[in-house]
């Protein structure tokens, strides 16, 4: 029996398969599929959230505002581009409501849990947030790391001199300056000399795994706790619950 429906996707009234587009797949199928494809956990994932939010209120002036930030998002500006949105995604303009929506409620339902636990948060992780420019020579011959060291802290020539000169990775094309990368970015042993030395100070060579290093700290930016930090921030706080229920749930 084939279920003919404008919808992308359906199941026959007595469940004798899934009708996704011109495939016809047993319903018993379905799982084992997304596991090949590897879209399970995915799928998982999104029935967590919705499981999440379902409580989650949305008035008519927020559905509102949900569909305006949807068009908004994705550059909607007229029929003739919403058209083409709903057929890449092969959806029908109900799908586009239950969308908007669905994610004006996962909006809602961050700002709610952790909106408020923000500035601790924060407080928390701005020793990784900081920024830091910091020049940087590497070299895998220590002999020639402990010249370049001398060199530079006697001013026989400029520290930028020397990294084009002797530094082996990509730096060497910029005179050794790197940055401003937070400081969560660098390898942590080069991330604790940068916080520990003073500004414009020349370490001595460090051996990192095959690379022989000297740093010099030039910068530290401060990270602020702005809107696009804060929403940052939420995020981070709920993709780690959200990886904690999916364990929750795996076992």
């Amino acid at each position: 029996m084939v279920v003919n429906s404008d919808l992308p996707t359906e199941i026959s009234p007595i469940n004798e398969f899934v009708q996704i587009g011109d495939f016809q797949v047993p319903p018993a199928e379905l799982v084992p599929l997304l596991k090949r494809y590897q879209m399970l956990p995915g799928v998982l994932r999104e029935l967590a959230i919705d499981r999440a939010v379902t409580e989650v209120e949305c008035s008519p002036d927020e559905q509102m505002t949900a569909l305006k930030q949807f068009y908004d998002r994705h550059q909607l500006t007229d029929e003739d581009r919403l058209e083409q949105w709903l057929q890449a995604y092969g959806l029908e303009r109900p799908y586009l409501s239950e969308i908007a929506i669905r994610n004006f409620k996962i909006d809602k339902f961050k700002q709610q849990t952790w909106g408020n636990k923000v500035g601790s948060y924060f407080l928390k992780r701005k020793a990784k947030l900081d920024r830091a420019i910091y020049s940087l020579i590497r070299t895998s011959d220590i002999g020639i790391a402990q010249e370049i060291y001398f060199r530079s802290i006697e001013g026989e020539q400029t520290f930028e001199e020397i990294a084009r000169q002797y530094s082996q990775g990509a730096e060497s094309k910029t005179g050794g300056l790197i940055g401003p990368v937070e400081l969560s970015t660098p390898h942590p042993a080069i991330a604790q000399l940068i916080m520990t030395q003073p500004i414009g100070q020349v370490c001595r060579p460090v051996q990192l795994e095959q690379w022989f290093v000297i740093i010099r700290p030039e910068q530290i930016i401060p990270a602020q706790l702005d809107d696009s930090m804060r929403q940052r921030l939420v995020d981070e706080l709920f993709q780690t619950w959200l990886q904690e229920q999916l364990m929750v749930d795996r076992y």
